[in-house]
């Protein structure tokens, strides 16, 4: 935590650490995790941004390689920005398209 992407982004969580030790278990703990992740966090715009941010990338270091995971990855995406879309307002969406977009 603490590293600043090129973007000037700094990230704030464990959710790539976190997902990838899942990764080592399959599929039913990346769902786990993610789980455990979205119900703890989605009320929190900087954290619920960062997950989408991770299931993004997530799906993109997977494309190719694994598409079990690239296809999870990218429905949980797609459900967390779903989510942020119809809940967060004002300046917590605008904190979210600036780090989505």
């Amino acid at each position: 935590m603490g590293q600043i992407l090129e973007n000037g982004y700094e990230i704030k969580t464990t959710f790539w650490s976190d997902f990838t030790i899942a990764e080592k278990f399959g599929i039913s703990a990346i769902r786990e995790t993610f789980n455990n992740a979205f119900r703890s966090w989605k009320n929190n715009v900087e954290y619920v941004t960062e997950l989408a941010c991770v299931m993004s990338w997530k799906s993109c270091a997977w494309y190719g390689k694994n598409d079990d995971y690239c296809s999870l990855y990218s429905d949980y995406y797609h459900e967390v920005d779903s989510w942020c879309m119809d809940n967060l307002k004002g300046k917590d969406l605008e904190y979210y398209l600036k780090w989505t977009d």
